[in-house]
């Protein structure tokens, strides 16, 4: 959904760093939120065929897509990734996740906002259907905003 606009891109205080996706994992203070960290990394690889990068200080990104919202704004965001907080792995599902509905019902415990999914132990969830939602993901940011 791509249209010209006169509202200029939006500067991001996020943006794609050069550090190590790897590094930063280790550096997290909790063994289960560094595995479950790996774990989403190779659920979201393999989703999107991407590499991990680094967004800012502690958002893990991939792929890359540029934003073009029904106001005009226009950002350039990654497809999918997620953020290894203290008391939740962010999950940042685009574009938005109220669509997703029915796989949110069979996902097991988690809360939400509009574009993040919030899961306090990943082994809480159903794996085959968190995969589920990263893919579907994937491809609505694609179906909408081109790949």
């Amino acid at each position: 959904m791509r249209f010209s606009s006169r509202i200029p891109m939006a500067e991001l205080k996020t943006r794609p760093t050069d550090a190590s996706v790897d590094a930063f994992i280790e550096s997290l203070d909790s063994e289960r939120r560094r595995d479950e960290s790996r774990q989403l990394v190779a659920v979201m690889r393999e989703a999107t065929g991407a590499e991990p990068v680094m967004w800012g200080e502690s958002i893990v990104g991939f792929g890359d897509a540029h934003l073009t919202y029904a106001s005009g704004r226009e950002v350039d965001w990654f497809e999918v990734g997620f953020s290894p907080r203290k008391r939740a792995l962010s999950l940042y599902l685009m574009p938005g996740v109220d669509r997703f509905q029915g796989l949110l019902d069979r996902l097991g415990p988690h809360t939400h906002g509009a574009g993040c999914l919030y899961v306090t132990r990943l082994e809480r969830v159903d794996p085959g259907v968190l995969r589920e939602l990263v893919e579907a993901s994937v491809a609505a940011v694609r179906e909408t905003w081109g790949e």
